[in-house]
Order: structure tokens, then C-alpha cells, then sequence
């Protein structure tokens, strides 16, 4: 039992790799009635381009159309189609078979021409007849879609933008060895505040000549903040502060 279990494995995962195989030595042109009727032929017997489930290779065949086949002569390829279009919410790119049309009745005839003329007849008096042509239901569908999916994307990135961090480290030099640098420290991250400006919690002295140390301390800005900003509110301080330098800038 283990054994044919290990077997149909073997198979599904064969056919997997047989599929994936002939859709990336066969791409399939479907804007060409002859790529269009070798996808037919491709999906005779298949549900999905790849696998028992709708994938990313289905909605990257679905892009490649520029209307709904015809369910006559590609029939196959229509029934894929409207599948794919339903799983991702698509409406009115569905060209469905036109019904076989009513035997006409020769005594309806002279009814059905005085009912056209009615229809003809503008009560409003507009006889222009330059109208703009109405948009097909695919066409507007898959417009409205395209952008729908534009937006989306668009938003995304807005959101991703909104949400990034940069951490910023930076060296305060003062006048002199008798200055306060703690009272410095506290000094800068309580009077310099912005909307998204972060300061570090703590800070270190470091060496720089003559018994002078510089504080070296770090804060976090949001995509709508600008160090220059910062280092130019630090440096007004000009009384205790001799000079100020970004020494690196990381995006979180």
C-alpha cells in the first residue's frame, strides 16, 4: 500500500513537471488564431494552465487577452476563460453564444415595421446622428478592472512609503570641556520635535582633542522628515554648539 501510495506521488508530480515543461517551450500567442487554437487544444483537458487550482499562471495567460474567445471555435478556451475571469471578480468580458433565432411570421411582418418606426421616432426633435459609439461590456469591464488593479497597487505603495523609518546617527561638537553635554543631550530631544521625529534613548562621548568630547546620539525620521531640517534646528544652538555631522543614514 505504501508503495502505490509512493507511486501515484511519483505521477502527480510528473505531470506537474511535464505541464510546467510544455507551457515554458510552448507560450501560447492567444491575440493569433493559431496560438489561440493551440491553448484551446492545451486545455481540452485541463481545468487551470498548471496544477488542480487557479495559480499565478493562470492570471498571467488571462492578461494575454484581449477579448473572450469564441465559444464556437475555441470552446475549450471560452470555458477557461470564464472560469478565470470569475475567480477574480471580472464582469462583462463574457461574450456568451447568441440563441438560434425565432422563425419569422409573415403576418408579424407589417407589426414589427410600424413597432421600428415608433422606436425611431425622437420625441425630443435630436436628429444627430453623430453619437458617440457605446463601449462593448468586455471592453468597459476589462478597462474598469486594469485600473481597479492600478489603484490597488498604487495604494499599496503609498502604505509601504507611509510606514518606512530611516535611522539617522550624528556627532554634536561643543565650544568647549566645560560644557554640559548631558544637559546638551536633553537640550536637543526636548526642543527639536517634529511630526515623526524620533530621538534615541540614550547617547555616548567619545574623544575628540584637547579633553573635548562630542556627543554622539541617533533618532529615527519618517518618509516626510529631512535631517537638513535637523541639523540646522541643532546648529541655531550656535552658543553650545560648535558644529553638527550626519555620519550615516539606514532605511528600516
Amino acid at each position: 500500500m505504501f508503495v502505490s501510495l509512493l507511486g501515484r506521488m511519483y505521477v502527480t508530480l510528473l505531470s506537474c513537471f511535464v505541464v510546467s515543461i510544455i507551457i515554458i517551450l510552448f507560450q501560447f500567442d492567444v491575440t493569433t488564431p493559431k496560438g489561440l487554437a493551440a491553448f484551446n487544444g492545451f486545455m481540452s483537458s485541463k481545468s487551470y494552465i498548471s496544477g488542480y487550482q487557479f495559480s499565478d499562471a493562470d492570471k498571467e495567460e488571462f492578461a494575454k487577452f484581449t477579448s473572450c474567445p469564441d465559444s464556437n471555435q475555441y470552446p475549450h478556451a471560452f470555458r477557461w476563460y470564464a472560469h478565470a475571469a470569475s475567480l477574480q471578480g471580472i464582469r462583462g468580458t463574457i461574450a456568451l453564444p447568441a440563441p438560434p433565432a425565432a422563425p419569422k411570421v409573415v403576418a408579424a411582418a407589417p407589426v414589427k415595421v410600424e413597432k421600428e418606426e415608433e422606436e425611431d421616432f425622437d420625441v425630443f426633435g435630436d436628429d444627430d446622428e453623430d453619437e458617440e459609439p457605446k463601449k462593448k461590456p468586455e471592453e468597459g469591464g476589462r478597462a474598469e478592472m486594469l485600473a481597479k488593479l492600478k489603484a490597488e497597487a498604487v495604494a499599496r505603495t503609498a502604505a509601504k512609503e507611509a510606514k518606512q523609518r530611516t535611522l539617522v546617527a550624528m556627532e554634536v561638537k561643543p565650544w568647549s570641556t566645560e560644557q554640559d553635554l548631558v544637559a546638551l543631550w536633553k537640550k536637543i530631544t526636548t526642543e527639536i520635535a517634529q511630526d515623526g521625529l524620533k530621538w534615541g534613548e540614550g547617547f555616548s562621548l567619545q574623544e575628540v582633542a584637547f579633553g573635548i568630547k562630542k556627543l554622539c546620539m541617533t533618532f529615527t525620521m519618517g518618509v516626510n522628515n529631512s535631517s537638513d531640517d535637523v541639523v540646522d534646528a541643532i546648529q541655531d544652538m550656535e552658543d553650545e554648539v560648535q558644529s553638527v555631522e550626519v555620519t550615516s543614514m539606514n532605511v528600516l
